[in-house]
């Protein structure tokens, strides 16, 4: 069932979104070489209780962690892990906060030190692929206008797309329908209507985009070894256009 939210809940899910982002800029200069990525759960966890919200995904069917931390080739779903990081890895952080109640949930990559010029490329076209789907993000346009333009720009830059993943209608649960995919035919699937909250999640990679899974039954890495960036917001389907709700600052310069 999708849920419509009213002007009162997207304000509600603003907040949640605020904290969210807020932990976001604080680990630009928490990720560094050396650390790992139980270091990153663990700042990330408090960091969220300690300004009054929950880290969602723990217990989430199952999950035991307030983050996912997907390393290089792994695309999503990583566990946190003891392992230091090395300069030159590119790190997913991906976690849900509820804040009085509402939901949010953002993915960033960090580059570890210096990446390789082909990796920064793929964090930057990964990025704008983002965007792009966000700006058709608008009251009457279909799912598959996001996924779409999405698809036309990742592939036309030499890269692919990950398809067994997808964004998600979200509140008050963390998924929820319609299912936003982020590959698709323009003026296809379902009429975007206000009040719609979604995320916006492109996972792209350097090879192709087929998967493996772990035997944890969690994490999904990339067949080829290829490595993956992703970025996510939430954000709602407003009359004036789309609202993002776990905005780190002024869109697309950072």
């Amino acid at each position: 069932m999708i849920t419509l939210k009213s002007p009162r809940e997207i304000e509600m899910m603003n907040e949640s979104g605020e904290l969210l982002a807020d932990v976001h800029r604080h680990l630009r200069d928490f990720i560094k070489p050396g650390i790992t990525s139980m270091d990153i759960e663990k700042f990330v966890r408090n960091f969220i209780e300690s300004h009054g919200g929950t880290a969602a995904q723990i217990g989430f069917e199952g999950y035991e962690y307030a983050t996912c931390c997907s390393i290089n080739d792994e695309i999503c779903h990583g566990f946190p892990r003891k392992k230091p990081l090395k300069n030159g890895d590119l790190i997913k952080v991906d976690m849900c906060v509820e804040y009085k109640g509402a939901m949010s949930d953002s993915c960033w990559s960090y580059a570890v030190g210096e990446v390789e010029p082909e990796i920064k490329r793929l964090m930057e076209v990964t990025k704008k692929a983002m965007y792009l789907g966000i700006e058709q993000a608008q009251v009457g346009n279909r799912i598959g206008d996001i996924g779409h333009a999405i698809q036309m720009y990742a592939e036309g830059e030499g890269f692919s797309v990950v398809r067994d993943f997808v964004g998600h209608g979200i509140g008050p649960t963390i998924h929820e329908e319609p299912a936003i995919p982020h590959y698709g035919v323009a003026g296809k699937g379902l009429r975007l209507r206000e009040g719609m909250v979604i995320t916006i999640e492109p996972m792209i990679n350097t090879g192709a985009w087929q998967m493996k899974m772990d035997p944890n039954g969690w994490t999904a890495y990339t067949r080829d070894g290829g490595w993956c960036a992703q970025y996510e917001h939430t954000l709602a389907i407003t009359k004036e256009g789309p609202k993002i709700l776990t905005s780190q600052g002024e869109e697309g310069t950072y």
